[in-house]
């Protein structure tokens, strides 16, 4: 089979939920291969057995690499990649100081093509092959993304930003124009190619109850796509959301009784919650994106990823790039590492590596599509060095077991250790 492909080195895939089952739900074969061919995995396996299986296959051999499914980053502000790693703000400072007067300059098409275009290679450089990003309030700044994914061939997804208050002119849509560029957008990606439309209010102290409603209606109209916004990520936050819907009994209220809490509803941060909202959202089915570097960085806390995805609610890691501070799913790994530690549940490398791949699917709702290395899976995969600089090597060489090889990665690696990246079965990257 000459379109056939054949990639070899180590592999990792889960074969259940770490979470749930320990270690043991991850499937490591020390001299493995991928068998790829027209995007798609043929099948995995032991090199030799799928040397044989396809003996005409293209060989890559990566070597002693780890070859795993590419990282997808469940929550991700593509516009604030210029202002990534900005000093000492809290939430709302943060907003007003760095975000919006970055945001405005999305109304010129260049501009946002320019850094659609360079998010997009910063992601695939650090091993991310999937993005459910905010765009800007801005079609243009929709147009830009989708079509510097299409153009490599990703699989992403995103939509416009919806505010009609509490912003700064120039960054102000209506509830009117937020329905109809949503939906004209909505019209012109989702379902094309691999791209994927997502409804976007930012979050509720943007948005007019009337705004908020609107985009519920469309979301009730368009229930194949998926909605984004944010939820309690910090305490003064929560309390302005009160202050603006006191006849809520709470934050999730906000959303619920505007039509936007449901299955395929992906909430950000969603730190401080109250007993009542951890249970609605997991009787709804409702989906969480982790930002533990931003959460870090802006002072936010400490999200209970254990008890959150012991309660049955998808959990997906997150850059939350510009107010995360890397683009790098393996620093973000570290700091979910360090989270966990200050909680007193510190995750296991199983449960990091399957954040960031598996969990970020099943909270995307792509599961059946990307995230596992996997018969009939899309062809979207990272090759990683687990001695991508001297202070790693010299500490993945003591290891006796996979888990001490990967950890030293995961706390310490960074786009040195991508050492290649296949998207949609065409590599794309290569050490």
């Amino acid at each position: 089979m000459p379109n056939t492909e054949l990639i070899l080195g180590q592999t990792l895939c889960f074969a259940g939920d770490p979470f749930q089952d320990g270690p043991e739900a991850a499937r490591h074969t020390a001299r493995g291969a991928v068998a790829i061919r027209e995007g798609k995995i043929l099948a995995t396996g032991t090199a030799d057995s799928l040397r044989a299986s396809y003996p005409q296959a293209r060989v890559t051999d990566t070597g002693e690499a780890l070859l795993m499914a590419g990282f997808v980053d469940s929550h991700v502000h593509y516009p604030q990649t210029g202002i990534v790693a900005s000093w000492g703000k809290r939430l709302i400072d943060w907003l007003n100081t760095y975000t919006f007067p970055e945001e405005i300059r999305f109304n010129n098409a260049e501009y946002a093509d320019e850094i659609a275009s360079l998010y997009c290679d910063l992601a695939l450089s650090n091993g991310t092959t999937t993005a459910a990003s905010y765009c800007t309030i801005h079609p243009e700044s929709v147009d830009a993304y989708f079509t510097a994914a299409q153009e490599r061939g990703m699989r992403m997804l995103g939509g416009k930003t919806c505010m009609d208050r509490n912003a700064p002119d120039g960054l102000r849509d209506t509830v009117q124009s937020a329905y109809d560029d949503s939906k004209a957008l909505l019209e012109r990606w989702h379902g094309v190619d691999r791209l994927g439309y997502v409804i976007t209010p930012r979050f509720a102290p943007t948005s007019t109850a009337d705004q908020l409603s609107a985009l519920g209606t469309l979301w009730a109209e368009h229930p194949d796509c998926l909605m984004q916004t944010h939820l309690s990520e910090q305490h003064e936050e929560i309390a302005w959301v009160k202050d603006l819907f006191p006849d809520a009994r709470d934050y999730l209220d906000v959303y619920e009784q505007h039509g936007l809490v449901g299955k395929g509803a992906v909430m950000g941060h969603a730190i401080h919650l109250t007993p009542r909202e951890i249970d609605r959202m997991a009787e709804q089915g409702v989906s969480i994106g982790h930002c533990p570097t931003s959460n870090t960085f802006i002072g936010s806390g400490l999200c209970d990823v254990s008890g959150l995805h012991q309660r049955g609610i998808p959990v997906g890691l997150a850059t939350d790039t510009g107010g995360g501070s890397s683009f790098s799913m393996l620093r973000t790994m570290a700091s979910a590492y360090e989270v966990g530690q200050l909680r007193g549940t510190p995750l296991h490398p199983a449960q990091l590596l399957y954040l960031a791949t598996v969990g970020s699917s099943k909270a995307l709702g792509l599961q059946d599509k990307i995230g596992n290395l996997a018969q009939g899976m899309e062809a979207d995969l990272i090759a990683i060095d687990l001695a991508s600089t001297p202070a790693i090597a010299q500490r993945s060489k003591r290891a006796e077991d996979i888990w001490e090889a990967v950890f030293p990665t995961i706390m310490m690696g960074d786009d040195r250790a991508i050492a290649g990246v296949w998207v949609n079965g065409k590599e794309v990257r290569s050490g």
